[in-house]
């Protein structure tokens, strides 16, 4: 791709000359040679397919296609120069906080990595993850109590005045701890009603999932059942009793795989939702922000490899 070939002493050798209207004073004002200069936007017009310059003056003046290039040049030198002032200003301003609200699921899963990644930035800034529904997120970083989130998109109503980049879907889970009674060979999910049923209370965003799940399963009004979405209430009580969890993937996907805990047979294939970076819109973001959701966004990226959507 040719803007892959275009290199920065490309774009400044060019506005320099277009801006003094000289090679000469172009390279004492870059402090490289008169020669270099000219290579250089020799370079820029052999990789561009057009002249930049028209030569039949004396002076130097831009062709037409140098003056519809020196529009985007100049903005791009110009942006790569107020990126760098932010980067000295966030390091002469010392430690500073980036506060991130995150559902629970997205805390247990790509949240950590994501924060290993951001430490080893060395911009001084210190994480402050803030774990709660996504209706409460939703609110906090409307009141500007957070840079930005990870959650899922609410309502339209909800989402009133927020913007959501999708990073990667998840799907339900219906989990017990690993000696439980159901998974003996033959046991089948037709008792499922006889235990009690950890259940995402109403206004969360898997509860419809949740009680869709429990009416394929034929589980009838005489269920036991807590509402909750407490993580950590759920990780111990479903660990200590024979209750059924149903959770978000990522909030028990580290269980699973300590073996703590067992996905049940049950198809959870139409439960996938998106889960995203949720911003205010239009409003600006801090240095330590937009580091902290690059790397939201690497490791995003891996768990989409590994099969989530």
């Amino acid at each position: 791709m040719i803007e892959n070939r275009i290199k920065h002493r490309h774009l400044s050798s060019f506005v320099e000359v277009a801006r003094l209207k000289s090679i000469g004073k172009a390279a004492v004002s870059l402090s490289i040679s008169q020669p270099a200069v000219s290579k250089t936007i020799r370079e820029l017009e052999e990789i561009l397919g057009v002249e930049l310059f028209d030569r039949s003056h004396r002076s130097v003046v831009l062709s037409y296609y140098g003056e519809v290039f020196l529009r985007f040049a100049g903005a791009s030198i110009a942006a790569l120069r107020q990126g760098v002032e932010s980067v000295e200003l966030a390091l002469k301003q010392g430690a500073s906080i980036v506060r991130v609200g995150a559902l629970a699921s997205a805390s247990s899963r790509v949240l950590p990595e994501a924060v290993t990644r951001f430490l080893g930035s060395s911009v001084g800034t210190t994480p402050q993850i803030i774990t709660a529904d996504n209706v409460a997120i939703l609110n906090q970083l409307r009141a500007g109590e957070l840079d930005f989130a990870l959650g899922r998109m609410g309502s339209p109503a909800s989402m009133v005045g927020l913007a959501f980049e999708h990073l990667y879907s998840e799907r339900v889970a219906v989990v017990a701890r690993r000696e439980h009674p159901l998974f003996a060979q033959g046991a089948g999910l037709g008792r499922l009603s006889d235990y009690v049923v950890l259940v995402p209370p109403s206004g969360s965003i898997i509860h419809d999932h949740a009680v869709e799940l429990l009416i394929r399963l034929a589980v009838g009004p005489q269920l036991r059942r807590i509402d909750t979405v407490s993580t950590v209430f759920g990780r111990a009580f479903a660990t200590t009793t024979d209750a059924i969890w149903i959770a978000h993937y990522g909030e028990v996907v580290g269980d699973i795989a300590a073996g703590t805990l067992r996905e049940l047979p049950v198809d959870t294939s139409d439960t996938f939702g998106p889960l995203g970076l949720i911003v205010r819109s239009g409003a600006p973001l801090t240095l330590g922000a937009e580091l902290m959701m690059a790397a939201l966004r690497e490791v995003a990226g891996e768990v989409r490899a590994e099969g989530e959507r």
